[in-house]
C-alpha cells in the first residue's frame, strides 16, 4: 500500500494545460485576456447606456466590476452585475439627466465657439475646453468612487474633497479623459465602445495610485455601516 503513494515532491499541478508560475509573473496570455475582458466590458457598458436614462446605472455598474477586478483579480458574476444594475437604475436617473444636460451644453458651447457663431475666438475656446476637461476628470473621480460602493451624492462630495485637498490628483483623471476623447475622435466609431472599457480601467488605476502616493486614499463604503471610510492602501 505504501509503494503506491506518490511523494509530495512529485505531485503534479492541478491543471496541466496551465503550469503554475511560482513567481507569480504574468505572460502575454494574461495581457490578452485582460484586454479582451475590458473590451467586452466597454461594449456591454455602451449597450446598457443606450436608453440614455440608464447611463449612470451602466457606468456605476461597470465601475463596480472594475473595482472588483483590480482588487481580487476576478470579475463579478453575471448575477451580481445584474443585481447591481437593477438597484442603480432609479437612483441613477437624475444623475443621467444632469450628466446629459451638462454634456449637451458644453458640447453646444464648444461647437459654437469653434464655428465662430459665438464671439470669443481661440482664447474662449481654449478656456471652455479646459473647463470641459476638468469637469470630465472630476466626473471620472466620482465614477471611481461609485465603483467602490458609494452613492452618487456621497461620491461627488468625496471626489470634490479629494480634488481640493490635493489638486494635482485632479490632473491624472483629467488627462485620462482628455486622451480618451482624442482617441475617440481618431478611431473608427465601432471602436469607441471598446475604448470605454479601457478608459474606465485607466481611471481606476490612476485614481488609486495617486491616492496611495498622496496618503489620502479615496473613500470607500464600509459594508457593515454603509458609510464612507478611507480605503487602506494595502487593500488596493
Amino acid at each position: 500500500m505504501a509503494s503506491r503513494a506518490e511523494p509530495a515532491s512529485r505531485a503534479e499541478p492541478a491543471s496541466r494545460a496551465e503550469p503554475v508560475d511560482v513567481a507569480g509573473r504574468r505572460d502575454w496570455r494574461d495581457v490578452v485576456r485582460d484586454a479582451a475582458d475590458l473590451a467586452l466590458l466597454g461594449i456591454l457598458l455602451t449597450l446598457a447606456a443606450l436608453p440614455l436614462l440608464t447611463v449612470a446605472a451602466a457606468v456605476g455598474t461597470a465601475s463596480a466590476a472594475v473595482h472588483d477586478w483590480t482588487r481580487t483579480g476576478g470579475w463579478p458574476s453575471a448575477r451580481t452585475t445584474l443585481r447591481r444594475f437593477g438597484r442603480a437604475l432609479l437612483p441613477g436617473v437624475p444623475v443621467s439627466l444632469l450628466a446629459l444636460a451638462v454634456a449637451g451644453l458644453l458640447a453646444a458651447d464648444l461647437a459654437a465657439l469653434a464655428t465662430g457663431r459665438v464671439p470669443g475666438g481661440p482664447v474662449a475656446l481654449l478656456v471652455t475646453a479646459l473647463v470641459t476637461a476638468g469637469l470630465a476628470g472630476y466626473a471620472g473621480l466620482v465614477v471611481v468612487e461609485v465603483g467602490g460602493g458609494g452613492r452618487w451624492r456621497e461620491a461627488a462630495r468625496s471626489a470634490a474633497r479629494a480634488c481640493l485637498d490635493a489638486p494635482t490628483r485632479w490632473a491624472a483623471p483629467t488627462g485620462v479623459v482628455a486622451l480618451a476623447g482624442l482617441l475617440a475622435v481618431l478611431v473608427t466609431p465601432v471602436a469607441v465602445p471598446i475604448l470605454a472599457g479601457y478608459t474606465l480601467a485607466a481611471l481606476h488605476a490612476v485614481a488609486n495610485r495617486r491616492s496611495i502616493a498622496a496618503g489620502h486614499p479615496l473613500a470607500t463604503v464600509d459594508p457593515a455601516g454603509g458609510r464612507s471610510v478611507p480605503a487602506h492602501p494595502e487593500s488596493l
